[in-house]
């Protein structure tokens, strides 16, 4: 088996796994075979001292498909 790793970016005003949640639902619509997403980072987005959204990078791994174009 041959997987692929890409980098994506979620933000949610809600929390930490809803931006997880959202970034890979997201992916999974254009990308077949999501087997993992690693957090690779989280930020607090903050205005006037209260943190106002959640934005996480992951490390999407999903595996390559094995058919050959046509």
């Amino acid at each position: 088996m041959v997987e692929k790793t890409i980098h994506l970016t979620g933000t949610s005003t809600n929390s930490i796994e809803d931006a997880v949640g959202l970034a890979v639902t997201r992916a999974a619509t254009t990308i077949d075979g999501i087997r993992q997403a690693e957090i690779a980072g989280v930020t607090a987005l903050v205005e006037d001292g209260t943190v106002t959204a959640w934005r996480v990078q992951l490390r999407v791994t999903f595996a390559v498909q094995e058919r050959l174009h046509e």
